[in-house]
């Protein structure tokens, strides 16, 4: 484990890399959406300090609990951090009603619709991030890190939809650690990690694993076999998620009889 000495130093190179990266993009600053978590905590904290004047955080409710607004308005507040808030619930469900009236929902799973909810959340808040991002002339910096990295635990073109991930090398543990060394509050540090995607949805929940298991998997430790199997097969079903649309190269000037 890192001392927090050796944590501060690496926290010094991720905020010179963000600011790089903005320099080499020709953009002002950072924007991130605040969920009220530790990882997107994390990510506000590097943002504010690559750029104290130029650097946003965006809290998105929709439909969501009033205690991830709650966290993630004592994270800005912590950080001294300029905050935004955009209710994204009417968009939501103005856009959801419309889908399920012209596929007739009824006759899909409960679960599809309530991932299909999920997912659309996701991906309004990458939109409005986005939106937010183009008019301050910022880049979007991600919240993802190592284990749902790995395992593919994000939204595709949603919370996956970014610019920068700068935590995308640290395990969960790691993420923790650093939040400490960062000055986030203790309940922030050990808050129980969820993306609000519907109602008693929990991370660990949903994938079938602690991020416990998956930190000593990716940290080469010895878990059980049905562990391996479950981090294995989440990796690759959502191999999709971390490359690039297929594409396919038609020749040119030449019939295809």
């Amino acid at each position: 484990m890192w001392t927090n000495e050796e944590i501060q130093l690496r926290i010094d190179v991720v905020v010179r890399w963000l600011q790089q990266k903005s320099e080499d993009a020709h953009t002002k600053g950072l924007v991130c959406g605040i969920s009220g978590g530790v990882d997107s905590a994390v990510v506000a904290a590097l943002c504010q300090k690559a750029f104290p004047n130029d650097s946003l955080g965006v809290i998105m409710p929709c439909h969501s609990n009033p205690v991830d607004r709650e966290d993630a308005l004592l994270v800005a507040g912590t950080l001294g951090l300029e905050v935004i808030e955009v209710d994204l619930g009417d968009a939501h469900s103005i856009i959801y009603e419309k889908v399920e009236t012209g596929l007739d929902a009824k006759d899909y799973p409960d679960y599809r619709r309530k991932v299909g909810q999920g997912n659309l959340k996701a991906r309004l808040r990458m939109a409005t991030i986005y939106s937010v991002a183009n008019l301050r002339n910022y880049l979007v910096v991600g919240t993802d890190n190592a284990a749902e990295s790995y395992t593919g635990y994000f939204t595709k073109y949603g919370d996956g939809g970014v610019d920068l991930l700068p935590i995308s090398s640290l395990t969960k543990t790691e993420v923790r650690s650093w939040a400490k060394v960062l000055g986030l509050p203790e309940s922030i540090v050990t808050r129980i990690p969820t993306a609000g995607l519907w109602q008693g949805q929990t991370d660990e929940k949903e994938m079938g694993l602690t991020y416990d298991m998956i930190d000593k998997y990716l940290s080469g430790g010895n878990i059980p076999e049905d562990a391996i199997s479950r981090i294995e097969h989440l990796h690759k079903i959502s191999e999709h998620k971390r490359q690039m649309p297929p594409t396919i190269e038609l020749p040119k000037y030449e019939r295809l009889d």
